[in-house]
């Protein structure tokens, strides 16, 4: 199973970008986030994209998410729904037979920090009650959270940013404990001192590759222990974000659209 998150910082304004890595890439779950599009202002071409279930969750000029589920993969149109926290277009989960994959937009901060706060704590609860009900949920998206010193370029690095504060990184590590998570992205390159997927569009950072992680694959253990290769795409699009992809050693069911995750 191919897993693609991307922050597409408005998809009318990457309607060519979009449509051509869909082209290439054929993921079979696409989580899209930061739309800045209610979803009848979703470009002809992408709104309905051949072969998939596309769901779109959008506001006018602000926030939104999408979650694209290639029909090959499966068959049975997924149930798409949004927690209780969701507001502001933030949160769309689409739950897949035995598994729930969730595209998620998490406040940036900088303007209400408060309400950024509350918006990972009620993921925490989320991913809490999930585990304890025994449903396999992936966590995808752009967080806002870059999680350790790592995930900032060394000169970009401020523990009193948005965004790099102790708080916001200790929540970040509750979701992963409450859930029983695993930063998928992190753990198949542990060493990689210059994994970013976002870069402020001012000076070349990105050709230079001064970023920050703020995009993120959060899935359970068992799933995780079959994830096989992750990229972050630093080269694809003009977005500010780069496409995390994900390949799982994990074949979608193609007749009753339930995947086994033991």
């Amino acid at each position: 199973m191919k897993l693609v998150t991307w922050n597409v910082n408005g998809i009318r304004a990457r309607e060519h970008d979009v449509a051509a890595f869909v082209d290439r890439e054929h993921p079979d779950v696409l989580c899209l986030q930061e739309l800045k599009a209610l979803p009848e202002q979703v470009p002809e071409t992408l709104a309905a994209l051949p072969d998939y279930w596309c769901y779109w969750h959008g506001s006018k000029g602000y926030s939104g998410v999408g979650l694209h589920v290639r029909k090959a993969s499966f068959p049975d149109r997924p149930r798409f729904l949004h927690p209780e926290f969701d507001h502001e277009t933030r949160i769309v989960v689409g739950d897949l037979g035995e598994l729930s994959i969730a595209s998620i937009y998490v406040p940036n901060g900088g303007k209400d920090y408060a309400a950024k706060i509350a918006f990972l704590r009620a993921m925490e609860a989320y991913a809490t009650a999930a585990r304890a009900i025994g449903r396999s949920l992936i966590l995808c998206g752009d967080m806002n959270v870059a999680r350790t010193e790592n995930d900032v370029h060394p000169t970009q690095r401020d523990p009193r940013a948005v965004g790099q504060r102790p708080e916001e990184r200790a929540l970040f590590e509750q979701i992963l404990a409450a859930g029983g998570l695993r930063d998928v992205g992190r753990e198949l390159d542990p060493t990689n001192e210059r994994l970013y997927t976002w870069w402020a569009p001012w000076r070349n950072q990105r050709e230079r590759n001064i970023g920050w992680r703020l995009d993120y694959v959060l899935a359970p253990e068992a799933l995780a222990a079959r994830a096989v290769s992750a990229a972050s795409l630093r080269e694809v699009g003009s977005s500010d974000h780069a496409p995390v992809v994900i390949h799982f050693d994990l074949p979608a069911a193609r007749t009753s659209g339930i995947v086994a995750v033991g």
